[in-house]
């Protein structure tokens, strides 16, 4: 399976919204709270663009007004073109002014997310992880555990939204685990893992998996640059995530 991706910041976005649909604007105008606001547009201009490129559609504002990007009933994100349902799928995440979307064929099981990498505290290590994941974390050199929650959280909510729950299910019914990577590694193992980079993998994407209590296990990518986590899973056996341009 492959799997294309897009960002796209704030400062990409023009300020009119005649690159929305009629619908767009009536959802854009029943958000009430700016950042809300904001980062709705900035997910629906990454969607949109991510969409055009993947599919070889200009991107004019009134060409990108035909792609519409609408929530379905589970309220992940769905496509459609010229009032019809798009046969391509797409994942949606944004972090402080920064949007991501993956794109995929319709009806694939799959979803990114984009996260700041942060300080976590104790609590929330045990409130949110595994007991596994606990114990990894644990065994991980202090300067790197800021790095490996991240990538768990990120990679927990790439997961939910592949079930489609988001955060409705309990993430610790969710183990991520970075791929190479066992409790009895050291700490070199963890950098080494952490700064290899393939020459057929330029933007340095690294392999993991999510297994999911009672469900099926999703194979994934990460990659960092800016401080900034991203995450993709899939039901399916997944390529290096590929960039658009």
């Amino acid at each position: 399976m492959s799997v294309c991706w897009l960002e796209q910041t704030e400062a990409d976005l023009p300020i009119d919204n005649q690159w929305l649909s009629v619908r767009e604007r009536v959802c854009l105008n029943g958000l009430h709270f700016a950042k809300r606001r904001s980062d709705w547009r900035l997910g629906r201009w990454t969607a949109k663009h991510a969409v055009a490129a993947c599919l070889n559609l200009p991107a004019n504002m009134r060409a990108l007004a035909d792609i519409e990007v609408l929530a379905g009933a589970s309220g992940a994100p769905q496509v459609f073109l010229q009032n019809q349902p798009a046969e391509i799928a797409i994942s949606l995440s944004h972090r402080d002014g920064r949007g991501l979307c993956t794109v995929a064929p319709a009806g694939t099981s799959f979803g990114c997310d984009l996260e700041a990498i942060e300080c976590h505290s104790d609590a929330f290590i045990a409130d949110y992880c595994t007991s596994e994941e606990q114990e990894l974390i644990a065994r991980i050199p202090l300067e790197h555990r800021d790095l490996l929650v991240c990538l768990m959280w990120s990679a927990k909510e790439s997961a939910l939204k592949a079930l489609r729950v988001g955060l409705r299910l309990d993430t610790r019914s969710v183990c991520v685990r970075p791929a190479h990577w066992s409790l009895e590694a050291h700490g070199n193992a963890w950098q080494e893992l952490c700064i290899q980079r393939l020459d057929s993998n330029p933007d340095g994407w690294r392999p993991l998996s999510v297994r999911c209590a009672g469900g099926p296990i999703y194979q994934g990518w990460w990659r960092v640059q800016d401080q900034m986590m991203r995450t993709t899973v899939c039901e399916e056996a997944l390529e290096i995530p590929f960039r658009m341009r």
